[in-house]
């Protein structure tokens, strides 16, 4: 695991921003996975400038985004359909038949778990994907708990992660239930994990990953550990230092 540690927010972001940058340049037909929440926002804001001032093409590259919420339609302020049009695609030459969530096959995953990983492996696999890491180590929707999901499911979100999310809804109880997520194995297939993490809330969890000694369900962010290509980018406050 590569550890990049950076003094603040807007250089975590650029740094990732440049990794991301780098392989669709480098393979303009490049397969994203996507994350959610403010982790990302900067890294979104650095390939939408790429694209407007220095021609970064998207035209060929295809997106899956690790997940969504249920019980919300796509137009919903704080659906992860939105978030990721007024934050990236909307600025983007990215065509809309390469952008992929979770949820626009639910109806086959309460069927057919490897319905969404399926997709993915039609498509090539993801050569790079981008991950949040939640205050209790959780990834995508994969929270803590006795057994993790193997493939992209049907999730019940923990109070915690509700509650964090609750800052972006009028109140907690407003925070759908339940959500579908992208599996642990779906996650480590793809080929480049970039975990991002800023603040001093996501310390333990950081620090737990970079102890690199166990490997535990109550703290799923642990399992990058046994994925053989991964950047951790981190602040000074994620890192404690």
């Amino acid at each position: 695991m590569q550890v990049i540690k950076t003094k603040e927010y807007a250089e975590m972001s650029h740094v990732a921003g440049v990794i991301a940058e780098g392989l669709i340049r480098q393979k303009p037909n490049a397969v994203l996975g996507l994350a959610t929440g403010s982790t990302p926002l900067g890294l979104y804001a650095h390939l939408v400038k790429a694209h407007q001032q220095n021609g970064l093409d998207f035209r060929h590259v295809t997106t899956f985004n690790l997940d969504e919420y249920l019980d919300l339609p796509k137009e919903h302020p704080q659906s992860y359909h939105t978030f990721m049009e007024e934050n990236l695609f909307q600025y983007v030459n990215i065509s809309s038949e390469h952008i992929h969530f979770p949820d626009e096959d639910y109806d086959a995953i309460e069927e057919n778990a490897e319905a969404y990983d399926a997709r993915i492996h039609r498509a090539g696999g993801i050569d790079l994907q981008v991950l949040g890491i939640g205050r209790n180590g959780h990834i995508a929707f994969n929270e803590p708990a006795e057994e993790l999901a193997f493939f992209t499911s049907r999730v019940t979100l923990t109070p915690s992660t509700r509650e964090a999310n609750a800052r972006f809804f009028s109140s907690v109880e407003e925070v759908p239930t339940h959500a579908v997520s992208s599996g642990m194995g779906t996650i480590l297939q793809a080929r480049h994990l970039l975990i991002l993490a800023n603040g001093e809330d996501k310390r333990d969890a950081v620090s737990r990953l970079l102890d690199g000694h166990t490997l535990t369900t109550d703290c799923p962010v642990t399992f990058a550990l046994m994925h053989p290509h991964v950047t951790l980018i981190v602040d000074e406050a994620a890192a404690g230092c």
